[in-house]
């Protein structure tokens, strides 16, 4: 099975999140886009970053409709801070009958030369791309790589952090969450100070 990993905080998972990983799953060659939730990494500032499991519970809760979508907690079993790579090292030992690929916003590809072995992920592992109204226009070297795949998705810039400090500030957005996410937010007071 073809496994695109979609990584994020998701503090909050928001319909952004979702139009993205659906449309992979949909539009590409992937049977399945799992929902990597990173933990908190130790050596930065926690603030606004919801403890793990409420983070994971909030995309189970957002996924559970969506077959082609998985939520993941490999990350809080490896020791931290981690790397993508040794996170792929990692599920190819688990789940050696999967071939794993990387979503990642435009944004992001232009910095992966700054990844830890981004050569060695290159190498075995297809990355696939989407494109973001933050990205400049400017030339990415790397897209012309055999292994990266521009996926004309749609373009969603909704940010988590916008979303909460609406929530802060007390305004309505729910549209922007799936149902059950904006009850468990709501539910919990999350996000609120």
């Amino acid at each position: 099975m073809k496994i695109g990993l979609y990584f994020g905080t998701f503090n909050p998972i928001h319909v952004g999140h979702l139009i993205i990983a659906n449309h992979m799953a949909e539009n590409s060659n992937l049977d399945q886009v799992w929902m990597v939730v990173t933990p908190h990494n130790p050596l930065k500032k926690k603030s606004t970053l919801l403890d793990d499991y409420h983070r994971l519970q909030m995309v189970h809760l957002a996924t559970e409709d969506f077959p082609k979508l998985q939520p993941s907690d490999i990350e809080f079993k490896l020791s931290q801070p981690n790397y993508t790579v040794n996170t792929l090292v990692h599920l190819e030992e688990k789940f050696p009958e999967h071939e794993f690929s990387l979503i990642m916003g435009e944004d992001n590809l232009k910095s992966l030369y700054k990844w830890k072995n981004y050569e060695v992920i290159l190498q075995n592992h297809d990355i696939y791309v989407y494109p973001r109204i933050s990205a400049e226009p400017e030339n990415i070297e790397l897209k012309n790589h055999p292994k990266i795949h521009l996926i004309n998705a749609p373009i969603v810039e909704i940010s988590s952090t916008f979303i909460r400090n609406n929530i802060k500030e007390g305004k309505n957005i729910q549209p922007l969450l799936p149902a059950k996410v904006w009850e468990y937010i709501d539910h919990n007071n999350f996000y609120r100070k």
